[in-house]
């Protein structure tokens, strides 16, 4: 049986064993490391992980509770499908979380945070370049994590992670085709916007960046997205 491969994750001094699995798998599934119908096996996971089954049981009951993966009758673990409508309601979320935090942060947000971004979209154009998906999508991650963690309502990035993890699985089929599917940089714009303290060109711009990036939020362009990730 093959060994699964999980994108590796730096574990902090003093991180417990069961922290790490939990967001070793967290990150897994955000990055898109697992399709949508993939079935886990306890096993297979500790081994990936180089754990025992304990850390990982925890970590999968804890994701099962948020939705992040789904129980079946046999006890196995899946990877929830995502249907059209449940696609396009987690994308609208996505950009009206987004957009929400994106507005908060302009009268917070510094020249040097702002310097860090063009260094983070740097970073992830090189990623794109080598065809590196999992480190693109980690770093544009972190792209918008930095924009949103500025704004002072620390409940709003839990939330629009929450999502994330959700969409997870599909993000990562999208980030294969983003060449393809996202042909404008709306990076340069939210920066260029946040220079400007313009909350409704950031907004916009953020708005963009999100629908582009699974190439239009139109019914033929969902559907084909998800075609390609239930292959």
């Amino acid at each position: 049986m093959k060994k699964l491969a999980l994108p590796p994750l730096v574990r902090a001094d003093g991180m417990t064993t069961h922290d790490y699995v939990f967001l070793r798998l967290r990150q897994a599934i955000m990055v898109g490391a697992f399709r949508p119908g993939t079935s886990l096996t306890i096993r297979g996971l500790a081994a990936a992980l180089e754990s025992s089954s304990t850390p990982v049981r925890e970590a999968l009951r804890q994701l099962t509770s948020i939705g992040a993966l789904k129980l079946l009758e046999n006890r196995r673990i899946q990877v929830p499908a995502v249907t059209p409508d449940l696609f396009e309601e987690l994308i609208s979320l996505r950009v009206v979380l987004e957009q929400h935090a994106a507005r908060r942060a302009v009268v917070h947000i510094t020249e040097r945070q702002i310097g860090q971004l063009v260094e983070m979209d740097l970073a992830i154009d090189q990623a794109i370049h080598r065809q590196d998906k999992v480190g693109a999508l980690l770093a544009n991650q972190q792209f918008h994590r930095t924009i949103y963690a500025i704004s002072p309502d620390r409940i709003i990035l839990p939330m629009i992670e929450s999502v994330w993890l959700q969409l997870g699985p599909v993000q990562g089929v999208a980030m294969e085709h983003v060449a393809e599917l996202y042909v404008v940089d709306r990076h340069q714009e939210i920066i260029q916007a946040l220079r400007q303290r313009n909350e409704e060109e950031l907004a916009a711009a953020i708005g963009a960046d999100i629908r582009e990036g699974i190439g239009g939020f139109t019914s033929s362009a969902i559907a084909s997205l998800l075609d390609v990730a239930a292959a």
